[in-house]
C-alpha cells in the first residue's frame, strides 16, 4: 500500500507539471481583464511537445483528433490532442521507471501494469473532469434559466439577458459556455447556430432540451419568458428524479462494504469468544 501511495503521489506531481491537473476555480467576472489574463496558458509544458510530430499522424489515422479536441475543450485543458497523447506516453514511461529505480521493483508484470496504468491515468482524469463539469452544469441550469426569465421579463432581450448574467453571476461551467456562445455571436456566427454548437459540444440532455426549446420558440414566435418558466420546471423535475435514482442505488452500493467489511467484524466480535471458549474448554464442558 505504501508503494501504491508513493506511485500515486509521484504520478500526481508528474501530471501537475505536465499541466493536466485541474486549475482552481475562478470567482470573478468573466469579462474582467484579470480573468482574461488568467485564462491564458499560465504554464507551458515543453515536455508535451516531444512526441507531437509522431502523434499527429496517429490521431489523424484513427480519426481521434476532433473528438479528443472536443473533450479537452470541455475540460478547459489548454493543450492540443497531440500534447495530451504525449502526456499519456510520458506517464506510461515514467511510472515503470519510478517503480524500477526508486522502489526496486523488477517484476515484469508490475512494470507492465504500471506502464498501462500510466497510459490510462490521464484519460481517467479527463473523463472525471468532464463528468464533474457536466454535473455542475446540470445543477446550475434551472437557476440560470430562472435568471434569464427574470431578465427577459424586466424588458431585456435574450442576448442582453445572457450578457447581464455573464457579468453579474459567479463563474461556473455554464457561464463559461455562455461566454463562448457570446464570443461566437460577436464574431458573426448566428445565434441559433452558436446555441446548437454549445448543445453538441456538451452533449447534456438538459442543455439540449434548453437549446431545442429556444430554437422552437424563435421559429414559432412564442414568448421567451413563458418558455423559460417551462424549461426551469422541467430541469428541476429532471434533477429531482436524478436524485431519486441516486438514492435508490445507495442501498445496493452499501451491500459490498456491508458484506465484506462490516459483517466479518460483527461475526468476529460475536462468535469469536464462543469459538475460543469451545476450543479451550471443549464442547460439552459445563464447568
Amino acid at each position: 500500500m505504501i508503494v501504491i501511495f508513493y506511485v500515486a503521489l509521484v504520478a500526481g506531481f508528474i501530471l501537475f507539471f505536465l499541466g493536466l491537473l485541474p486549475k482552481a476555480k475562478e470567482t470573478i467576472s468573466v469579462y474582467s481583464d484579470e480573468l482574461k489574463k488568467k485564462q491564458k496558458r499560465a504554464f507551458t509544458a515543453p515536455f508535451l511537445s516531444i512526441f507531437v510530430p509522431i502523434n499527429k499522424p496517429i490521431l489523424k489515422f484513427f480519426k481521434l483528433e476532433k473528438s479528443l479536441g472536443d473533450k479537452l475543450s470541455i475540460a478547459k485543458w489548454r493543450i492540443s490532442p497531440s500534447e495530451f497523447l504525449s502526456a499519456k506516453q510520458l506517464a506510461a514511461i515514467f511510472l515503470p521507471l519510478i517503480l524500477y529505480f526508486i522502489f526496486n521493483v523488477e517484476s515484469r508484470l508490475w512494470l507492465s501494469v504500471a506502464g498501462v496504468g500510466g497510459f490510462v491515468l490521464p484519460t481517467l482524469i479527463l473523463k472525471n473532469k468532464i463528468k464533474a463539469k457536466k454535473y455542475s452544469i446540470e445543477r446550475v441550469l434551472p437557476e440560470t434559466v430562472d435568471l434569464l426569465s427574470l431578465c427577459v421579463g424586466a424588458g431585456l432581450d435574450f442576448m442582453s439577458a445572457v450578457k447581464w448574467i455573464v457579468n453579474k453571476v459567479k463563474v461556473n461551467p455554464l457561464i463559461e459556455e455562455l461566454v463562448i456562445v457570446l464570443k461566437e455571436i460577436n464574431v458573426g456566427k448566428p445565434r441559433l447556430e452558436a446555441l446548437r454548437d454549445m448543445s453538441k459540444r456538451l452533449s447534456i440532455p438538459d442543455v439540449t432540451s434548453f437549446v431545442r426549446t429556444l430554437i422552437q420558440a424563435d421559429r414559432m414566435g412564442t414568448p421567451v419568458e413563458e418558455t423559460f418558466k417551462i424549461l426551469s420546471e422541467d430541469s428541476r423535475m429532471r434533477r429531482f428524479h436524478r436524485g431519486e435514482r441516486t438514492a435508490m442505488k445507495a442501498p445496493i452500493k452499501m451491500l459490498v462494504p456491508l458484506i465484506f467489511c462490516i459483517l466479518p467484524v460483527i461475526m468476529i466480535i460475536v462468535a469469536g469468544p464462543i469459538l475460543v471458549d469451545f476450543m479451550t474448554k471443549g464442547l460439552f464442558d459445563v464447568g
